[in-house]
């Protein structure tokens, strides 16, 4: 019987010491001794990706894959989202995990509404990303019908490695999004396509 992997008489030391940096990617600036300079919208932007507060509604089998990811093998907050907010008025990230029912589409739209700005939202789950295996007359086909959607997560639940991959492209989309965006046209649009004002 091989031993447990905690009795391992042989280990092997991992090297370090160019892999470790206090964030991924530093905004572009001037820097010299004593200071740093840069664009407030960068700053910004890494301060936001790095800070998230997700708010979970979660209805199914994918709010137990989430509760899998928010564990300790998984630790969803070593990414800057250790905050679970249950008041869409503190948090910015809205994650539907799970089937929802036509009834429950107005519910989802009424919580993106409370979100302050600026406010993302990621369907994870076939349910949420397209009514997964329930074509029926009650389930909503996509919670893109009611709010849009920023980053899909695929899956039937998705693994906790999916839902981290989904929440790493969302900080992609949040460090680069501009201060600006939010009153652009073309934002404003979208938003009235959804009958948001």
């Amino acid at each position: 019987m091989p031993r447990p992997v905690r009795f391992n008489i042989h280990p092997i030391l991992a090297d370090t010491k160019d892999s470790i940096s206090m964030v991924d990617k530093m905004p572009e600036g001037y820097g010299g001794e004593g200071f740093f300079a840069a664009k407030l919208s960068d700053v910004v932007g890494l301060a936001r990706k790095n800070s998230m507060w997700p708010l979970p509604f979660a209805t199914s089998c994918c709010g137990i894959e989430f509760m899998a990811t928010m564990g300790s093998h998984y630790d969803l907050g070593r990414f800057g989202a250790e905050r679970l907010g249950f008041s869409p008025r503190q948090c910015d990230l809205l994650m539907v995990m799970g089937t929802i029912a036509k009834k429950m589409g107005p519910i989802v739209k009424q919580v993106y509404l409370q979100m302050a700005e600026p406010r993302w939202v990621m369907a994870v789950g076939a349910c949420a990303c397209s009514g997964g295996i329930f074509d029926t007359y009650s389930v909503l086909q996509g919670i893109d019908q009611v709010v849009p959607v920023d980053v899909y997560v695929p899956g039937c639940p998705p693994r906790p490695e999916g839902i981290l991959d989904g929440f790493m492209k969302i900080q992609d989309l949040v460090g680069q999004e501009s201060l600006r965006r939010r009153n652009g046209d073309r934002y404003k649009e979208l938003l009235g396509s959804y009958g948001i004002q």
